[in-house]
């Protein structure tokens, strides 16, 4: 009995892993990875944007205590907020936006609930890290806000933008 415990303890404790990126040696720089560190989450509700860096996870201001449906009829009194994913990139000139997509959400505070499709969420989170701009559904109003926030943000941004960009945000 005293050999079978010795024999345990000198056997190496394994250890319970999750690995999102594999420690194996891939061909090409950075294969198999997503890097999220140039992407922010702007928030578009009622008018209004902020930037909400808690939407990547889900935990954004708006989504905090609320359950999400994907069937829209179960949610009748909800709001349209907006969660905007923003890539910026940097060239010789400096740093800009180089993706931007939107993705809606209804939201009704009152009863806690949400809807929402995550796949259309990821799939647009993914757009705008491969340099995508996807901003045609969103409202007049929301088009301005966004504008203006990513100009106030940092404007010298705004201007290295793409032509794309500002043309996908007029009014």
């Amino acid at each position: 009995m005293e050999q079978g415990q010795e024999e345990q303890q000198k056997k190496p404790k394994r250890t319970l892993a999750l690995n999102v990126v594999s420690n194996k040696q891939h061909k090409g720089f950075g294969a198999g990875t997503i890097d999220l560190s140039q992407v922010s989450s702007v928030i578009i509700d009622g008018g209004e944007a902020y930037i909400d860096i808690g939407a990547m996870h889900a935990k954004s201001k708006v989504e905090r205590g609320i359950k999400f449906l994907t069937d829209k009829s179960e949610v009748p009194n909800g709001r349209r907020c907006w969660i905007v994913w923003v890539a910026v990139d940097r060239n010789e000139e400096g740093s800009y936006y180089a993706g931007a997509t939107a993705c809606e959400m209804l939201i009704d505070s009152e009863a806690r609930r949400g809807w929402k499709i995550l796949a259309d969420h990821v799939n647009k989170l993914d757009y705008a890290i491969k340099r995508r701009y996807m901003l045609d559904e969103l409202a007049p109003s929301e088009k301005t806000a966004l504008r203006d926030l990513l100009i106030k943000h940092n404007a010298e941004w705004w201007e290295r933008s793409p032509e794309e960009l500002k043309k996908a945000l007029e009014v």
